[in-house]
């Protein structure tokens, strides 16, 4: 699997994590959050995962739908009791270099 973002903390959950985060589709693109590139960073331990995320727009009409679902997701993989903190951010801004080519050939702009 390609690593598509920053992840620090136990090397143990990172595949787990990162199949988590594909999970989470974007339902206005019909893609996953990770091949979009919009997940910048994740940090995960027995503490739980912080997640850093932004979105192709800030005015993204589905933005806590997705947010939602990324929380979900990485509740699955840690246990529905871990503390999941997912920060929306905007620095730096999505642009469409950071979609993978997959995504990229999805939306015709290969």
């Amino acid at each position: 699997m390609e690593k598509r973002f920053e992840y620090t903390g136990d090397p143990i959950l990172e595949e787990r994590l990162a199949r988590a985060l594909h999970r989470v589709i974007d339902p206005e693109m019909a893609l996953d959050v990770v091949e979009l590139g919009l997940v910048y960073s994740v940090q995960a331990g027995p503490e739980g995962a912080h997640v850093r995320v932004t979105m192709t727009s800030a005015a993204c009409p589905v933005s806590e739908f997705i947010i939602d679902e990324i929380a979900h997701e990485l509740r699955a993989e840690l246990g529905e009791s871990a503390p999941v903190d997912v920060d929306l951010v905007w620095d730096p801004p999505w642009t469409p270099e950071r979609m993978s080519e997959s995504a990229r050939a999805a939306m015709g702009w290969s």
